[in-house]
């Protein structure tokens, strides 16, 4: 996990609709850079739909919402139609910003080890600065901390 004072990596990725975004067009505005394993699974989609419910409140604090994870495009556009979701999901399949954002790690699951993106948040300042990181973080929990962490 990156160190809180450091510069947030800057990056750019192409979002469910195939459109590129980076880090840097969002100067002057607080970001969420979470993220997660996958698409259409349970923990992610508690997390996603949190996000999603509580949009309207991140938004009145000038706050973005930048959902990664190694999905394809196709499947983001499919998660985000299928749940309605009203934030940018970002394609990282080259896992280049999920390595640079340090959340490619071993994960045991059952007793088996594999690689795997641990869920991770972020929130950067309006300067690119890293204030807040939470690793190993409760899906479910996630949305209502970091909307907390804005006030």
């Amino acid at each position: 996990m990156l160190e809180i004072g450091t510069t947030a990596p800057a990056f750019s990725l192409p979002d469910q609709n195939g459109q590129m975004h980076t880090l840097e067009e969002y100067r002057g505005k607080k970001v969420i850079l979470y993220f997660y394993p996958r698409d259409n699974t349970p923990g992610c989609t508690k997390q996603a739909c949190g996000f999603a419910q509580l949009y309207p409140q991140f938004t009145e604090k000038g706050a973005v919402i930048l959902g990664i994870s190694k999905d394809s495009v196709k499947s983001h556009k499919k998660f985000e139609t299928k749940y309605g979701l009203p934030f940018t999901l970002l394609s990282d399949t080259q896992k280049e910003v999920i390595q640079a954002y340090d959340v490619w790690k071993e994960k045991k699951n059952y007793g088996k080890v594999s690689m795997g993106v641990v869920r991770t948040t972020y929130l950067i300042d309006e300067e690119g600065v890293i204030i807040k990181a939470m690793d190993k973080v409760k899906a479910a929990e996630n949305p209502q901390q970091m909307l907390e962490e804005l006030s």
